[in-house]
């Protein structure tokens, strides 16, 4: 603990502003997402959405659609928003952009216990930044992209659970 209960501490004392890095495969971003977004950025100066690049999983959106599709859900004043790309381990990623901080979105306990293990390795890899979990607000419990994605393909309504532009490419995408 700092000597100095105002002085910032790990890697956060290195930047005037408070940053935090928002990761995910964003695949689509959904109601959900933003919530968090929104409810970090009352919490930190800045708030850095890294759209995950993952070998492993096949989006349905290529990575330049993913970015318009964020972009478009904070508009053209988005002053402490960025939206970036990254592969690789986030505590590297969140070092480089001077985060102190990854933010988690939980939905259930089981979300829980996967988020943990993740968090537990990062302060392992790198003690400065830390993980806060936020939990998602209530009417959003039970979405996820991948449930959206499975909705749309099959011609159900999504428009109360991600915005309209993701509703409309979804649409794009699964031609109904």
């Amino acid at each position: 603990m700092p000597q100095n209960p105002s002085q910032k501490s790990g890697c956060c004392q290195d930047s005037p502003e408070t940053i935090a890095i928002y990761p995910g495969t964003f695949d689509p971003i959904t109601n959900g997402h933003i919530d968090i977004i929104e409810r970090a950025l009352c919490l930190f100066d800045r708030i850095v959405i890294a759209i995950a690049i993952n070998s492993e999983k096949t989006p349905l959106f290529t990575l330049q659609e993913r970015i318009e599709l964020i972009d478009k859900c904070f508009g053209p004043d988005k002053t402490r928003i960025e939206v970036d790309t990254t592969s690789g381990l986030i505590v590297d990623y969140a070092m480089r952009k001077k985060a102190c901080t990854i933010v988690r979105g939980l939905r259930a306990v089981s979300d829980f216990d996967y988020e943990f293990q993740l968090a537990l390795m990062n302060r392992k890899l790198e003690r400065r930044v830390e993980t806060i979990f936020l939990m998602t607000g209530f009417r959003w419990i039970y979405i996820s992209s991948t449930i959206i994605k499975d909705a749309a393909r099959h011609g159900g309504n999504v428009s109360d659970v991600v915005p309209a532009h993701v509703q409309a490419a979804l649409k794009q995408k699964y031609n109904n």
